[in-house]
């Protein structure tokens, strides 16, 4: 199909529209700019040739050479180094605070327990009144790493520790030490109750009702690179070096913080070793930092070491869900109950399980509550999928003991409750392809061909399972994001948007688009992003939006910077641009062999420079956009170890418009492993005594290796959504995380053929599981 060229609009005012973005599993309602024009919606009919291929990554023989420089990496004339001294005890206050001694070793030139306007978890940063384990309350800054943790060792420290609680149950008690304000620890608002439909109606109606209560962990992001960051003054102007999943963000704390106009900071991020959402504001590192270089009138390093990272860096916080299913004998879904308790820790965000519950599948009577609690512990912060991953562990084994009490199969059960509308707010989504999903993804897996037989040995203690799992999630993206695009003299072309590469792909993806809009070869495409003084402003990279929110915007300027470049080629050509159409890098009469290269244009123009502008526009009303899918999962587990093998995962994902397999493919991969870790793994402990963590380094909170990937099949499936906006792409980052461990879980129960309902799977649950055998899940008829 041919390229449209898309029409010229006379010049109007701007207009500013409400638009509703979704992120992170909340709606956030914006007042943004109304673009004065939006291209051709790419539609599946429309033959596109480099979006939607396999291209390798812009800058992976940077990093695979060595050569792509991380936050960590950058070093400056006369830089000196900060380190953080961190609390030792859960509450309490800080009654002495000596650094004399630090000061006196040569080499460390300064000392702060203090920054002004600065905040951390809701507290003034560097607060003597401790409020858990880790809480900075001092830095330290020197001529190296070194010296800077030899003076934070050198600092005599005296603590007078009060009554602490770190779980819910002690923060929850009627003679409870306060935590946080709030009505006896709870958040304000706490507990939320959302209902549709009559709860009690429905299980009324059930034949079958199936309860149970589910417990996920306090899971630690564990980024190999850790925060950190590089500050340096030239004047009243700041420089900063971050590594962040939003430079505008930090700019804006930044400016706050030291009470500086927004164009006197600059933040700059090109390379980044994993955020998973919690690298999204500035912290105490970059804030000491700042403070230090404009103390010392030198450029300063701080970067977390890894105990600090583990101990206060934001966390996924821990649940408990108390589940009721009820059901009519074929399966159909009278009412669904969630009543959830999540320890927050010292502060967070409403990041709880109950949407998926409210969203999954379709029933009429179904009511969530929330009781989110402060405790003393790091506060929890974004993390993958929050609140999603742990609403599905509760929702999806529930849905798989019913299907076990019932005597459907689990993939049964979920399609007769599949919801083809968006019940929460009673609309219709975009696109939805879940059911694709079911079929495809059990046709590759072989669901219907499943055994339990490991080997031929009629005693051996392994037993294999099979499970499923389904996810929702958001994706569609929103403004703001602007982006514009410059074809150079030499017909070279740059992309220059504000947003951040987290190692996601954003400079290859951004390319493509570009390059497909432009009619340009990839190879003469480069993307400019990471520095919020010479590109235009995005959001933060979160909640999967990057692609949905910044590719159209990008794909608007490159279709500007074409048709500007078409206009010029047709005057050297003598036609009307209408006639024009630019392929890889040429512009060609539609019905004519003429012909000239955009170098050729761009030299006829003698030194002129193209500049395409773009914006992203309000997202559609009236429909939901989300993402599907489901996961399928092959386990071994040992019944006399407890020890569990995940032998492979399928994991068939609906997302839109695939703007490189490859890389989309690495993004679902990626989160199944992380998932895996979540389900057999990863757990922080506290020693409840204490207050303390146990466990804050890569040796004792265990993250999965190459030993413990198990063969992962995924793919998707569907098409583009140009509904959701014109490049028909989705967010895919956090999907695949969400359905991994009750994937996992449900085929561990499936093996040892009885519940499991804790997270972790670590040995010693798998066997008290098996020991316990039926009797934590209670199934009932009224």
């Amino acid at each position: 199909m041919a390229r449209k060229t898309s029409k010229s609009v006379d010049p109007k005012p701007k207009r500013f529209v409400a638009t509703v973005v979704e992120i992170e599993g909340r709606e956030e309602t914006r007042i943004v700019e109304l673009p004065a024009w939006n291209p051709e919606p790419w539609t599946d009919d429309v033959a596109l040739t480099i979006v939607g291929a396999r291209h390798p990554r812009a800058d992976g023989a940077e990093k695979a050479a060595g050569r792509a420089r991380y936050t960590a990496d950058v070093r400056r004339p006369g830089m000196l180094h900060a380190a953080i001294l961190r609390a030792r005890i859960a509450a309490g206050h800080v009654a002495e605070l000596h650094v004399a001694d630090a000061l006196s070793i040569a080499g460390v030139r300064d000392v702060i327990w203090s920054v002004p306007n600065a905040e951390h978890g809701g507290f003034p940063l560097f607060d003597h009144a401790v409020h858990y384990a880790g809480q900075p309350i001092a830095a330290v800054c020197a001529d190296t790493p070194e010296l800077a943790h030899a003076g934070l060792r050198a600092i005599r420290v005296r603590y007078e520790a009060t009554a602490h609680a770190v779980t819910p149950r002690d923060a929850l008690a009627q003679d409870a030490p306060l935590v946080r304000g709030g009505n006896g620890n709870r958040m304000e608002g706490s507990p939320r109750i959302v209902e549709r439909g009559d709860v009690d109606r429905g299980l009324a109606a059930a034949d079958v009702i199936v309860r149970g209560e589910y417990c996920t962990p306090v899971a630690l992001h564990t980024a190999l690179e850790p925060h950190g960051a590089v500050a340096e003054w030239d004047g009243d102007r700041l420089i900063v070096w971050e590594s962040t999943q939003g430079i505008f963000a930090v700019r804006g704390d930044l400016a706050r913080v030291f009470e500086l106009p927004l164009s006197h900071v600059r933040v700059i991020m090109q390379y980044m070793g994993g955020g998973f959402g919690a690298k999204n504001d500035a912290g105490p590192h970059t804030y000491a930092a700042a403070e230090f270089a404009r103390r010392l009138g030198k450029p300063v390093r701080c970067v977390n070491d890894r105990e600090g990272e583990q101990l206060d860096s934001g966390n996924r916080p821990a649940t408990v869900q108390r589940v009721t299913l009820g059901a009519m004998r074929d399966g159909t879904l009278t009412a669904i109950v969630v009543d959830a308790d999540i320890p927050l820790g010292i502060g967070g965000w409403e990041g709880g399980p109950a949407q998926i519950y409210q969203e999954m599948y379709r029933c009429d009577n179904v009511r969530t509550s929330e009781t989110f609690v402060y405790i003393n512990a790091s506060a929890m912060s974004s993390f993958r999928a929050p609140g999603h991953v742990e609403g599905a562990f509760g929702l999806e084994r529930s849905m798989d003991e019913l299907a076990l009490s019932l005597g459907i199969d689990p993939i049964d059960l979920r399609l007769k409750n599949y919801a083809d509308r968006d019940q929460k707010k009673d609309r219709p989504y975009s696109a939805k392809h879940l059911r694709e999903c079911y079929a495809q993804g059990a046709a590759r897996f072989g669901w219907g061909e499943r055994t339990r037989t490991p080997n031929t040995e009629r005693r051996s203690p392994r037993r294999r399972g099979f499970g499923l799992a389904s996810q929702v999630w958001g994706g569609g993206g929103g403004p703001p994001a602007y982006a514009s695009v410059r074809i150079n003299p030499d017909g070279s072309a740059e992309v220059l948007t504000g947003t951040q590469d987290l190692g996601t792909g954003a400079r290859t993806v951004f390319a493509q688009i570009a390059a497909e809009a432009l009619g340009h070869e990839l190879s003469a495409v480069r993307v400019v992003l990471g520095d919020t003084e010479r590109t235009p402003a995005t959001g933060n990279s979160w909640g999967s939006i990057t692609t949905a929110s910044v590719g159209p915007a990008v794909r608007m300027a490159a279709e500007d910077a074409r048709n500007q470049l078409l206009l010029g080629a047709a005057e050297l050509m003598k036609v009307d641009a209408s006639a024009l159409e630019a392929r890889a890098g040429v512009v060609r009469v539609r019905r004519g062999k003429r012909s000239l290269s955009f170098r050729d244009i761009m030299g006829a123009l003698r030194g002129a420079m193209i500049i395409g502008t773009g914006s992203r526009g309000p997202n559609p009303d009236g429909v939901a956009i989300s993402t599907f899918g489901v996961q399928l999962a092959e386990v071994e587990v040992d019944m006399e170890t407890g020890i569990v093998r995940v032998l492979r995962i399928t994991a068939a994902h609906d997302a839109g418009r695939i703007i490189n397999p490859e890389l989309a493919e690495s993004q679902l991969h990626g989160g199944i492993i992380q998932g895996l870790g979540y389900a057999l793994f990863e757990e922080r402990v506290l020693d409840r005594s204490l207050g303390i963590p146990m466990n804050p380094n890569m040796h004792d909170y265990k993250v999965p290796t190459m030993i413990d990937v198990p063969d992962i099949d995924a793919f998707f499936v569907g098409g583009g959504d140009s509904t959701a906006n014109h490049t028909g792409a989705k967010g895919m980052a956090e999907p695949p995380i969400i359905p991994t461990a009750p994937a996992i879980a449900n085929a561990v129960a499936d093996a040892i053929g009885a519940p499991v309902s804790e997270l972790p799977l670590t040995p010693w649950r798998v066997l008290a599981a098996i020991a316990d055998g039926r009797t934590n899940i209670e199934k009932t008829k009224p």
